[in-house]
């Protein structure tokens, strides 16, 4: 089972040196890969109709995914970088898959790239799409993309994208893969026909990502598709050692082969203090 790093940009505010010392202690500290959170803009939640239920506002920052590996691609030389998750439907297709070709070249084949819906329609409606859609937009992109990334020349004419004879150049060397992230049976139905594994968030705990992780594999068996080379990620969000010891040994034992480790909301101010506390639990972790 790989174990990486959740980047915990809410509470390093935007600090451009926090990436380049929390991407290098992730490696140097021997984790697998570095996960980031997506989005373009948060907004204020008050008098909203419909309201905005999620857990970010517009006090809450965040790097565009994309650019952020772009950079660690060129410092780091190992971890693998994902996207947990980008907003897909509120991006265009053909951009997200330059983007997309463009870090996993730069990187030596190191990106995984996780998607999901999302829950802000003032994003949307800022960047120009439409909430209401987005579950049958994202369906849609990952044909087209899947497409883009290996097929010659492309021809694509779709409910929300159309492709005239066109060409993605230079390509990835590779079918970068695409995971799903969310909850709820809509997600979990996309990603059994659709993905190539899946993020489940850990705010139920390990024993609802468990639940989930076993009806998942229900689902990919009534498909006639394989178990094993679907992909299960936990992100884990327990604080210390002692918790986050059985949530890891559950997980693997479970046959999950991804768990992230998220740092935020702990009270750790400082990019010190997010290493140091990388440090321990990975001490902590490697000698279990």
């Amino acid at each position: 089972m790989k174990v990486g790093v959740v980047y915990p940009q809410i509470e390093l505010g935007g600090d451009p040196n926090a990436v380049r010392r929390i991407g290098k202690a992730v490696e140097d500290l021997g984790f697998d890969y570095l996960l980031a959170y997506d989005h373009v803009l948060g907004a204020v939640h008050a008098d909203r109709t419909p309201p905005l239920l999620g857990p970010y506002t517009e006090r809450d920052p965040f790097h565009d995914p994309f650019v952020l590996f772009g950079y660690l691609a060129g410092i780091t030389e190992r971890i693998g970088l994902a996207t947990g998750v980008l907003v897909l439907p509120q991006r265009q297709t053909a951009l997200v898959a330059r983007q997309a070709a463009d870090v996993d070249l730069l990187s030596g084949g190191r990106l995984r790239l996780g998607v999901g819906v999302g829950w802000n329609h003032v994003e949307y409606e800022a960047l120009g799409q439409d909430f209401r859609t987005r579950g049958a937009r994202e369906e849609e992109q990952i044909e087209l993309l899947r497409r883009l990334f290996v097929e010659p020349v492309v021809d694509f004419k779709g409910r929300f994208d159309q492709v005239d004879r066109a060409a993605l150049l230079p390509k990835p060397a590779r079918s970068i893969p695409i995971w799903l992230g969310g909850s709820g049976e809509k997600a979990f139905d996309r990603a059994a026909r659709l993905a190539d594994g899946f993020i489940f968030f850990g705010a139920g705990g390990v024993d609802g990502a468990v639940d989930s992780w076993t009806s998942m594999r229900e689902r990919l068996i009534n498909l006639d598709r394989s178990v094993e080379d679907f992909g299960a990620e936990y992100v884990a969000l327990s604080r210390g050692v002692e918790n986050l010891t059985p949530e890891v040994e559950s997980w693997r034992a479970a046959g999950g082969t991804h768990l992230a480790l998220s740092t935020m909301g702990f009270g750790l101010d400082s990019i010190d203090a997010h290493i140091d506390y990388l440090t321990s639990v990975k001490s902590a972790l490697s000698g279990s």
